[in-house]
């Protein structure tokens, strides 16, 4: 903007030398290639005014950016300038200065300037002096102030009933594991011996010789003479019996009964 408006209009009234055909075919060629498609150059064309005939266009299509690609720069773009920020993080990195210096382009007292206002954040701090608190409280117990020794046998004391109770609850945790233990392996015990119950029983064939099913079927195990001698008896003191097969109870128990000796009878 001008400051004074004189100079504005005096501006205003400076002839203006045309345009020669060499700058006219430069812009056309420019606008070719920032130009999306064959329309967008003809509007481009007649928006400035440039010829837009047949001619013009066949030279300025092949100008024309594929579809996806950029638009040609006609300047090359430098490389951007170093920052402080850049030669301040190689120097912490381990750079040497002349080396920042010189990918950084600055002066030796501009770089001790960043350098110097950079935070010290990459310095690892001291590590902490580690006490033993057995010999620090040795020495608190036997220090000359009275406030110290109390505080060393405050202090003694708290940690002699953490120490306890620390132990207290170790041997709780693991007397809780032997029980839990314990009752899982109950629990399968009695699964086991649930399924024993429920499940289905063996059944065994008592045995059975031949003599004593022989002896039992003969007559409450009495021999083959024993019988013929009863049935005898039977039939002398008038009781029926087969001369086969089984005999009565009650002619068996007459027999032995007329049969028992006084010895047997005391026996």
């Amino acid at each position: 903007m001008f400051a004074d408006w004189q100079q504005a209009l005096d501006a205003e009234g400076l002839p203006l030398n045309p345009n020669t055909d060499d700058q006219r075919a430069a812009a056309t060629r420019t606008i070719a290639r920032h130009a999306t498609s064959n329309e967008d150059l003809v509007l481009l064309l007649n928006m400035t005014g440039l010829p837009s005939d047949d001619d013009n266009l066949t030279a300025l299509l092949p100008l024309i950016p594929d579809t996806g690609d950029a638009p040609a720069m006609t300047h090359p773009t430098s490389p951007p300038a170093p920052s402080a920020r850049d030669a301040a993080v190689r120097h912490t990195s381990g750079t040497t200065a002349q080396t920042s210096r010189e990918a950084s382009g600055l002066s030796d007292a501009r770089l001790r300037d960043v350098i110097l206002d950079q935070p010290r954040t990459h310095l690892t701090p001291p590590a902490a002096e580690t006490i033993d608190v057995e010999q620090l409280l040795a020495w608190a117990a036997s220090h000359p102030a009275a406030s110290v020794r109390r505080r060393a046998a405050r202090i003694t004391a708290d940690l002699t009933d953490l120490t306890g109770r620390h132990h207290q609850e170790a041997a709780q945790r693991e007397a809780e594991a032997q029980v839990a233990k314990a009752k899982a392996e109950l629990e399968k015990a009695q699964a086991v011996l649930h399924t024993l119950k429920t499940g289905p029983r063996a059944t065994t064939t008592p045995t059975t010789s031949p003599t004593s099913s022989h002896r039992s079927g003969l007559g409450s195990g009495r021999t083959r003479e024993e019988l013929a001698a009863i049935r005898k008896w039977a039939r002398a003191n008038g009781y029926k019996v087969a001369d086969a097969g089984m005999v009565p109870k009650t002619v068996v128990e007459a027999y032995d009964a007329a049969h028992r000796t006084p010895t047997r009878e005391e026996s």
